[in-house]
């Protein structure tokens, strides 16, 4: 958060700010300001939400290749000037704020998202990408590094060891993303009627205001090919052998944890830049496929039959093999995030 740039300043202090998006969510929160400026949002009426207005083509934004409306981060989804989320990321507030910083760090890579980070070298201090992070913290030590406050269930790689490669769906939408119980069931029967197998992460908070319930014919259909679990460790998640796909809200850590395990995606944006991160997976990276938010069980069923066993999905599973080796190259000896790892530390943390 940026407010500790006001405590570096008053102690003399450099401060290097970790931003967590991506590099294109964190450009569509930069233009913000030219989107208000422009009278594009904040929306006239909630209408706009389903009448096409947010197909609107936004081919005006440097460094961010086919954008529409709906593909920004979320937060600009309002008919009220004085949203808070929406004006937090304006102009002056948090995400402008960073240029006061010594140095922008992100969880990117060069190759994945090169043309939206030159631009944003024009508008910020200077930015090093040092990612996967995931990935980059094994060449420091060979013991994992999880920043889940969340109990983690272990059986459920156990269960993991006994499929085939390739063969199981893992189904995690993160640790805030909530939705209702209609959504639940819906995403529940595609996954069954599937006939894949998969592994499902239920949090306890997952339906919003309520407990997840589903019901006992749902256990009864998935025995032996589906497993329920409340959290796992997810970097061995979607690295075991097992995985061969990934039903995902689409935050970055999920986003770039799949693409460094050369997993392909099944996409169910939630909020902020995750709808930016989803158009990325989906249509300039080539590894996704998106679900609308009014799911669908029967649109569930075919993207996983899709992933697992289609053609569509084995094209997805090699390119996503594909940055999977971009993305180790990155971060091994001299490639462009372990360099900028020690470029950041010589050049920035390290006193004159």
């Amino acid at each position: 958060m940026s407010f500790t740039l006001d405590a570096a300043r008053e102690m003399g202090l450099k401060e290097v700010i970790l931003w967590c998006t991506s590099a294109c969510g964190y450009c569509g929160f930069l233009h913000y300001k030219e989107l208000i400026q422009r009278e594009i949002v904040p929306l006239k009426d909630e209408a706009q939400l389903k009448d096409g207005y947010l197909e609107m083509p936004l081919d005006w934004i440097p460094g961010l290749k086919n954008m529409r409306l709906r593909d920004m981060p979320s937060f600009l989804r309002t008919t009220d000037p004085n949203d808070f989320m929406m004006n937090f990321a304006n102009a002056n507030r948090e995400c402008w704020r960073n240029t006061k910083a010594s140095a922008i760090v992100l969880n990117t890579f060069d190759e994945l998202e090169q043309t939206v980070l030159d631009t944003l070298q024009t508008m910020l201090p200077p930015i090093y990408t040092v990612g996967p992070l995931s990935l980059l913290s094994l060449k420091a030590t060979k013991l994992p590094i999880s920043s889940t406050l969340w109990k983690e269930d272990t059986d459920c790689l156990k269960w993991l060891d006994s499929k085939k490669h390739g063969s199981v769906i893992y189904v995690n939408f993160g640790s805030i993303t909530v939705m209702t119980n209609d959504q639940l069931l819906e995403f529940a029967w595609g996954l069954a009627y599937s006939k894949c197998d998969f592994l499902w992460v239920i949090r306890n908070d997952l339906v919003k205001g309520d407990s997840a319930v589903l019901p006992p014919q749902f256990s009864a259909d998935i025995e032996g090919r589906g497993i329920l679990a409340r959290w796992c460790r997810q970097e061995a998640v979607l690295a075991h052998p097992a995985i061969g796909g990934f039903l995902t809200h689409s935050g970055w850590n999920s986003t770039i944890k799949s693409l460094s395990c050369g997993v392909p995606m099944i996409s169910w944006p939630f909020f902020a830049e995750q709808h930016t991160n989803c158009r990325y997976v989906c249509n300039e990276w080539g590894v996704g496929m998106e679900i609308d938010n009014n799911v669908k069980r029967d649109v569930v069923e075919w993207q996983v039959r899709e992933l697992m066993t289609g053609g569509r999905g084995a094209e997805m599973r090699n390119r996503a093999v594909e940055w999977k080796k971009s993305a180790i190259r990155a971060t091994q000896p001299g490639g462009s995030s372990f360099v900028n790892l020690g470029r950041l530390v010589n050049e920035v943390m390290l006193p004159k």
